[in-house]
């Protein structure tokens, strides 16, 4: 396969955006997770007493290590022998597990074989490594984007800070602004969700074949089976470990993850629709890069691309998230396979999170601050100084003023600067008041700044 017969546009066009994502969701990746777990339980059962592989690596020390680099040194040659398994036990789990087998046959360890995956059901280990490798995933390529971006957004809001800008409520002149603060906004918003992920834990399904830990207590009545997994998933997997499941795990805490994540896209969604909004009123124009074509036909096309191909990506990304969110948790009885095949997905949405937030920041990074279009539109708006005149009239007792401003205003008629001059000297009010009025411009009237 190559950029040219990939299926998904994910593994064709983007693949060199978001490469990092193979690492937590390939195939290959999924193999390597679950061998972790599988070779993480069989040590972890050393720790137990009752089970003769206390005394086996209290006399070989150096067998964890080596165990570990199973998966720690898996190559696409022994992951392709794990599915050569698969074909002949048409069963992805199993198939791991007597890929174990044959390493522990090589180290002389055919005695503990039984040992491997001793107990569990297969979701056992697909719901620790699913969500293993989502929380890697999460702090070691998503956040980092993510916060990326906020640090963009913040950057430029310093940066246009004092910048004054005119409204648009409605699509209408409002109450003017500065560009710093209205991208600030975003960067708040933005920081807000992610805030959310800590109070989100990444949880696991590590129970048995249906939750109640039957086959390990038949086996092993006086062991606490139940302190045992919460110290294994906690301890060696760092994942909090569910404890009412079905065959299954619960999903809602990885649907809440997919929802917040989802929060926030709609959030960046939102940023690419006024920036786009923002560059078609000439606010901001953008750098030109020698030999790109903007249009097929119209030479002097400077598209918004980048915001649009973000606003696409994210779309579908929540298209995704939405799916994820709503089928996952729910599950017939005590377990189907539905949720099965819709897990391999959950790399989709990350993968076109990613080539929504690389194509945001390249065209955060290419806008240029259009000042003098800024500054045109306000001193062609001044009938948004209404507000700030009605009010210090209402301050000082004046009479109808929001009925007089709207008489001022609300014509077919151009409000200028010598509209607004004329109307402040017809006011019967204290000099220091019209002073105050008259120090009010569309350029200065922007409130509280960032």
């Amino acid at each position: 396969m190559n950029s040219l017969n990939a299926i998904s546009p994910i593994d064709g066009r983007y693949r060199d955006k978001v490469e990092p994502l193979a690492a937590y969701f390939s195939e290959g990746a999924l193999i390597r997770y679950r061998l972790r777990v599988e070779i993480e339980y069989f040590i972890a059962l050393g720790t137990l007493p009752q089970l003769p592989i206390q005394s086996l690596l209290a006399a070989r020390p150096e067998l964890p290590e080596q165990l570990r680099d199973i998966y720690r040194n898996l190559t696409d040659t022994e992951a392709l022998e794990v599915k050569e398994i698969e074909k002949t036990t048409n069963h992805d789990v199993k198939a791991v597990e007597y890929f174990i087998k044959r390493r522990f046959d090589a180290l002389g360890l055919q005695p503990y074989k039984e040992f491997i995956h001793f107990g569990l059901t297969s979701q056992d280990i697909n719901n620790t490594s699913v969500p293993l490798l989502l929380k890697e995933c999460h702090q070691q390529v998503l956040m980092p984007r993510y916060e990326a971006l906020l640090a963009a957004l913040e950057q430029r809001a310093q940066q246009w800070a004092d910048i004054p800008m005119l409204a648009h409520t409605h699509g209408q002149p409002a109450s003017p602004t500065t560009v710093g603060k209205e991208i600030m906004v975003f960067a708040y918003r933005m920081r807000r969700q992610m805030d959310y992920f800590a109070q989100i834990p990444f949880s696991a399904k590590f129970g048995g074949a249906t939750g109640n830990f039957n086959a390990h207590l038949a086996a092993y009545p006086d062991v606490d089976w139940l302190a045992f997994a919460d110290r294994f998933v906690a301890g060696a997997l760092g994942l909090e470990r569910q404890q009412y499941t079905t065959q299954i795990e619960n999903y809602d805490n990885m649907a809440a993850y997919f929802d917040n994540c989802k929060r926030i896209n709609v959030i960046l969604m939102d940023l690419c629709r006024d920036v786009w909004a923002y560059i078609s009123m000439d606010y901001f124009k953008q750098t030109i890069k020698a030999g790109e074509v903007g249009s097929s036909a119209m030479p002097h096309k400077v598209n918004p691309i980048d915001f649009e191909n973000a606003e696409g990506n994210l779309g579908l990304a929540n298209a995704i998230y939405e799916h994820l969110s709503h089928k996952l948790p729910v599950s017939r009885l005590q377990r189907d396979l539905t949720d099965s095949t819709v897990s391999r997905n959950i790399g989709v949405p990350v993968a076109h999170t990613l080539i929504a937030l690389a194509s945001l920041q390249k065209g955060l990074g290419k806008l240029l601050l259009n000042e003098q279009a800024i500054y045109n539109d306000l001193e062609n708006n001044w009938a948004v100084v209404a507000e700030a005149i009605q009010t210090i009239l209402r301050s000082v007792g004046y009479p109808n003023p929001y009925e007089t401003l709207k008489n001022l205003t609300r014509t077919n008629q151009k409000v200028t600067a010598q509209t607004i001059a004329d109307f402040v000297e017809t006011l019967e009010v204290d000099n220091d008041v019209k002073e105050r009025i008259r120090n009010i411009t569309p350029h200065s009237y922007v409130g509280y700044k960032i």
